[in-house]
Parts: structure tokens; C-alpha cells; sequence
């Protein structure tokens, strides 16, 4: 539900941003698939794209920084502000040739209000952290604020439950890449056709990824989950999952 409350905070209507209608008099896209392989030359959009404003919450890690680049590169309209889940952070970034102005998460509700107010097409992307996964997406749910999920942690089933309430747009995964969620589809079919087939084995699960990294991967559980419908008991707190940094 959209919150009609004014913002303590205002963007001056004198910004340089370009404020957004709607793509022509048609609502935006709520769901966009822009991935690419990884080595692809990336080219800006030519004249005739479709483009629409997008916000990355968590520029100053990783993930949130290489969406961001990723979507000057294709052409979208990066809005000039961000979150991190810390408060003391670094006050600004360059993300190509624009400025992000980073906020700490106090200020998430105010500057967020504002965003929707000037750029009501606009779809948030998270990279931020395990720990604020809940709080921000029932935020963007009471401000109506479409958004893709790309951190991993927090109470899940209180995170779908949140979408399904407010009836907001939203695209949950645990993992982005195309290939990776075309193998956890294959593992749960393979899981849901053939239940116990791996019972009395051991199997493992290995992974590699950043050394910064805050939780448990949920790609990982994925894969568990499926190796327990194949018959292969797993202990989350004891079966550790052999992390490769």
C-alpha cells in the first residue's frame, strides 16, 4: 500500500534528475530480464530502448556495486541515492558518470518516499545485508515499491509472506545467475521425481564465493533441500557447508 504521508526529507524540484512518466502513458515493465554472460561486451542502450529508473540499495558492497554499473551500461536510469546497512558510511560514490549519495538506514523511509514521489517507475534492486533483508522489504511493500531480492538471509517465509499481503511485485531468488537457477530447477525435479533415491550416501555440498560474505549461502540450502528429498539427512548446525573463500 502506497504511504501518502509527506516526507521529512524532499528532493528540491530544481534536482538535475529527470523526473519519470510512465514510459509513454503504459506502466512499467514489472519484470525485466536483462542478464548477460559474464565475459558479453556490455554497450549502452541505443536511442529506441526502453528505460526506466532503477535504485541499488547496498553500492558500497560488492553485488549492489556491479548491478549498479552493470545498469548504466544498459542504458537505465540510475537514481542517485542508496543504502547501506550501516550507519557511518562513505557519503557518496561515482557510478559512472553519476553520484550516488549513500544513507545510512535511519533514513531509509524519508528518502524512500521521496524516490517514489519524483520516480514512480522506478524498481528497487537489494545487495545489502542478511540483517536488514525483512525491514526492507516490508518497507518497499508499504511504499508499493517494485523490487528484486538479491540478498540472501533473514526470515524468508515472513519475506514471501510480506509480498503476498501487500500484493506488491517482487522476484525473490537466492541466486541470479540463469544457469545456477536452471541447475536448482533440474535438482528439485530430480528431487520430486525420484524422492530417497540417494539414501544411505553422503553427499556434499562446496562452494566458493566472496570471503565477506555474512550468511550461510541460500543457493546452498537449495541444493540441501533437494539432497533431503533424495534421502540425504542434513543438520544445518551441525553438517556445515564447506565454504571455499
Amino acid at each position: 500500500m502506497l504511504s501518502l504521508r509527506p516526507p521529512h526529507t524532499t528532493f528540491p524540484r530544481t534536482s538535475p534528475w529527470l523526473r519519470w512518466g510512465r514510459l509513454g502513458g503504459a506502466a512499467a515493465p514489472h519484470c525485466l530480464s536483462a542478464a548477460a554472460p559474464a565475459l558479453a561486451p556490455e554497450t549502452a542502450a541505443g536511442p529506441g530502448s526502453v528505460s526506466f529508473p532503477i535504485l541499488v540499495n547496498g553500492c558500497t558492497g560488492n553485488m549492489g556495486l556491479s548491478v549498479a554499473e552493470a545498469a548504466v551500461r544498459r542504458g537505465l536510469h540510475l537514481v542517485p541515492v542508496s543504502f547501506s546497512s550501516r550507519e557511518k558510511v562513505k557519503t557518496t560514490i561515482q557510478v559512472g558518470q553519476t553520484d550516488i549519495r549513500i544513507y545510512g538506514p535511519s533514513a531509509r523511509e524519508d528518502v524512500l518516499s521521496s524516490v517514489a514521489d519524483e520516480f514512480p517507475d522506478v524498481i528497487v534492486v537489494d545487495y545489502t545485508a542478511p540483517d536488514s533483508v525483512n525491514s526492507n522489504a516490508e518497507l518497499y511493500c508499504k511504499l508499493g515499491l517494485p523490487f528484486v531480492m538479491g540478498t540472501t538471509g533473514g526470515n524468508q517465509q515472513l519475506l514471501y509472506k510480506s509480498v503476498q499481503d501487500s500484493k506488491n511485485y517482487a522476484l525473490i531468488s537466492p541466486q541470479m545467475g540463469k544457469q545456477v537457477v536452471a541447475f536448482l530447477a533440474i535438482m528439485r525435479i530430480f528431487a520430486e521425481q525420484f524422492p530417497g533415491a540417494f539414501s544411505g550416501y553422503h553427499l556434499e555440498v562446496l562452494e566458493s564465493h566472496q570471503a565477506s560474505k555474512k550468511d550461510t549461502s541460500g543457493t546452498a540450502k537449495d541444493v540441501i533441500a533437494s539432497f533431503e528429498k533424495l534421502g540425504v539427512p542434513y543438520d544445518m548446525n551441525r553438517d556445515s557447508i564447506c565454504m571455499r573463500l
